[in-house]
């Protein structure tokens, strides 16, 4: 961030979106601004080529056209940004969701999970504890005479 303005998005410790991939588009917010939001540019929408980069490695790309396929546009994520009164915080609140929707979209999938049968021990220690507990209950009923 240069001058308060957002160049590069950083993902991740490996991977920074460079400024030269990055366009940024800018329109009248319908959100808060008072009389200035009539003549203000302080929506922004900020895009990103992901088919047309050479950033990502072919099987990374893949994985996030994948998961990013909803989203993206002729190979072409956008994200906008319009909560903030000023078009600086709107670009960092963009570059933010930017990073955060790739930096998903990349991350490796979750391990399988294996499944597991309960111990032998475990099984009988719950029954007699079911027992225990439905013969407390038992106890508790009043028979009339």
């Amino acid at each position: 961030m240069l001058g308060g303005v957002v160049d590069d998005v950083r993902v991740n410790d490996r991977l920074t979106i460079p400024a030269a991939e990055l366009a940024w588009r800018f329109s009248r917010s319908g959100g808060p601004g008072g009389q200035g939001v009539n003549t203000t540019d302080s929506r922004v929408e900020l895009s990103w080529d992901l088919g047309g980069s050479s950033l990502l490695p072919p099987m990374l790309k893949e994985r996030a056209a994948e998961r990013l396929g909803h989203r993206l546009v002729q190979g072409v994520l956008t994200v906008t940004a319009s909560e903030h009164r000023s078009q600086l915080r709107n670009r960092e609140a963009a570059a933010a969701r930017l990073a955060g929707l790739v930096a998903s979209a990349i991350a490796a999938p979750p391990r399988v999970r294996r499944a597991t049968r309960p111990s032998k021990g475990s099984v009988e220690r719950r029954i007699a504890e079911k027992k225990r507990r439905g013969e407390t209950k038992r106890n508790r009923r009043s028979y009339p005479d």
